[in-house]
């Protein structure tokens, strides 16, 4: 016997709030496609921030978010793609721009970028 779950995301960016019953293990993000609910992506391997959500109730299981530092997932962080229904959740889709920024911002924009130097060339 399966448990299933209430998932309910907030895409703020459609303005639209979609919930579901899901498989606890299943994938957040396929299991709304499977119901015909699409939700924003890109790689569907964890590694971008285009599925990014900030959880506002509950848990899940995110252990394959490479494109989150775990800093960013302590703080609630999340990437629907890849993570996995553990219980009841609520969440919240991001902008891509603002996860990444909060991901990587302080890793770029340092300064000027130098000019290369030329490869030797046998």
């Amino acid at each position: 016997m399966s448990v299933r779950h209430r998932v309910t995301v907030h895409d703020r960016q459609s303005g639209l709030t979609h919930s579901a019953e899901l498989e606890e293990g299943d994938y957040v993000l396929q299991g709304f496609e499977s119901l015909g609910t699409p939700l924003p992506f890109s790689c569907r391997n964890g590694c971008c921030t285009a599925c990014a959500v900030r959880v506002l109730e509950g848990s899940l299981d995110q252990k394959e978010a490479l494109g989150l530092s775990k800093d960013l997932r302590n703080k609630g962080y999340g990437l629907l793609c890849v993570a996995r229904v553990l219980g009841p959740l609520e969440v919240e889709t991001q902008e891509e721009d603002e996860v990444y920024m909060l991901q990587f911002g302080n890793a770029f924009a340092r300064g000027r970028v130098r000019k290369a130097l030329p490869l030797d060339e046998d």
